[in-house]
Parts: C-alpha cells; structure tokens; sequence
C-alpha cells in the first residue's frame, strides 16, 4: 500500500473506531447480515456506490494527540503526523511520500518539501471525504 494510503486507513479507520455505537451498529448491521445471505450481495454492491461519510480528520488527530500525551504539532508538521500516526517519520520516508504525491522541488531542501508535503496531504485528505477546520487550508 502507498505511504498517502496508509495515512488515510489510519485517520479514517480510527474515525471509524471512534464512531458512536449506535452508528457503528448501523453502519455494520448490513455487512453481518450480507455475508451468510446469498440474496444480499446486491445490497451490499449498492453500498459503495453511496457517498463516503465525511471524516473530521482533526478531530481523529487531536484524539490521537491527546491519547499520545500531546507534544506533537500535527497541525503544522507531516513529521509530527506520521509520528502520530505511528508512521515512519525519517526524511527517506518524507522522500518516498514526495515522490508519490508528485513533489517537483528539492527533496535536498526538506523544510521546503515537508511545508509541501504538510499542505498536499491536507488537500488530499478533503478529496478523500475529510473536513478539515479552515485554519489548515492552503
């Protein structure tokens, strides 16, 4: 799997996690039920054509934070986000993201590509059904 799609399993399914049991249950109750009902895989089929629930990935990365003592400055850092996110944080896997999302800068010049890197994984979590508060908008 990519590095951009490890982040989005992690922000999303920790949001998954953390949904209230009444919409868990809901939102599961249709998968249970499909797998022993041969006649309810045309059910399950229309499900993923339905619009993605929206994530508020801040909300899951101040949990995170919270959860890990505080400290880190997800915010403002893709460092800090992978460290969050329990990622590999080192500049080769900053190098390996820049060259999966299209980075056409310096990599030698990491404040530069991870400023860069901060602000398209940002973008890229909105195209992927992510709110994100205003503050962190390019």
């Amino acid at each position: 799997m990519s590095i951009f799609g490890d982040i989005v399993g992690k922000i999303f399914g920790s949001a998954q996690a953390a949904a209230p049991a009444a919409d868990a249950a809901a939102d599961t109750a249709p998968a249970v039920d499909a797998a022993p009902a041969a006649d309810a895989a045309p059910a399950d089929a229309a499900t993923p054509a339905e619009a993605a629930p929206v994530v508020d990935v801040a909300a899951v990365l101040d949990g995170l934070e919270a959860a890990h003592g505080g400290g880190l400055n997800w915010r403002e850092s893709i460092v800090d986000m992978l460290k969050l996110l329990d990622m590999d944080s080192s500049h080769d896997a900053c190098e390996k993201l820049a060259d999966e999302l299209h980075f056409t800068g310096d990599k030698a010049d990491s404040a530069a590509m991870n400023e860069w890197l901060h602000a398209e994984v940002i973008s890229k979590l909105e195209e992927n059904s992510g709110k994100m508060p205003t503050d962190l908008h390019a």
